[in-house]
């Protein structure tokens, strides 16, 4: 009779995800490759270098990893916050001193300050070695990218515990909205946008406006640095992720030195 392992592999779930038995030599190799559910995002050989962790520090992959832990504990942190005035620093406070999985509140937030920490270092290496020239020069706008989302990610998610910290830090930050070249109303180029005598961009138009979503941090900057937070931005990242991953696969793999 045919053993346990045996069974599993002739199943119809087993080779609808497997498709081709482990290659016996590098010409199958291709065909394991394309038709695995999950080897098919990865080349089928990789330079030496490419796994060098002196080369690379791992950086990317340590930033990866960081936001898997903040969309997981993110997820689990939503069930017991609610992103209101009236409960916001209520729910925060008994993350901390009530609930048992609190301590996800805390693993979310160092992680958050590590994740910013490892994709600058991630950039500087990326720097260090020229991996921006050609013909990756694509790769580092998307990773350029990337870097200001995270840096959205945190800045969104600093105001959600709601108290005074946060709430003062939030004001400063965004009032270096209000003086943004042509889009705050306080910044360079915006009498150039008026017209009939009417100016285009007011206190309750601009960059500031859009970002809080008022005149001032209230509860409908609350519910809208929310749902960047957990929804609009994460989705973005997730994006821009693949096709970072996709495009170091076509640029040859990791960048090794100059």
């Amino acid at each position: 009779m045919p053993g346990l392992g045996e069974t599993i592999r002739e199943s119809q779930i087993w080779k609808s995800i497997f498709r081709h038995p482990m290659p016996v030599d590098r010409r199958n190799r291709i065909v394991v490759m394309l038709t695995n559910f999950f080897l098919h995002l990865h080349p089928v050989s990789i330079k030496k270098q490419g796994i060098a962790l002196s080369y690379t520090w791992c950086m990317g992959g340590v930033t990866f990893f960081l936001f898997l832990v903040e969309t997981v504990t993110g997820v689990l942190l939503m069930f017991y916050y609610r992103p209101t005035v009236e409960w916001a620093y209520a729910d925060i406070q008994m993350l901390r001193d009530v609930h048992s999985l609190g301590i996800l509140r805390e693993i979310h937030r160092w992680g958050a300050h590590a994740m910013v920490i490892t994709v600058w270092l991630h950039m500087y290496r990326v720097f260090l070695t020229g991996s921006y020239k050609p013909p990756r020069e694509f790769n580092w706008v998307v990773g350029v990218l990337l870097l200001l989302l995270t840096l959205l990610l945190s800045f969104t998610g600093y105001l959600l515990p709601w108290d005074q910290l946060a709430v003062w830090a939030i004001t400063v930050g965004s009032n270096m909205a209000r003086a943004h070249p042509f889009l705050g109303h306080e910044g360079p180029g915006q009498q150039l946008l008026t017209v009939g005598g009417v100016d285009m961009i007011t206190n309750a138009s601009d960059a500031r406006f859009a970002l809080l979503g008022a005149r001032e941090v209230g509860e409908e900057t609350l519910n809208r640095f929310y749902i960047l937070h957990c929804i609009a931005i994460p989705l973005g990242v997730a994006l821009l992720l693949a096709i970072h991953f996709w495009r170091v696969r076509k640029d040859g793999g990791i960048s090794g030195p100059l």
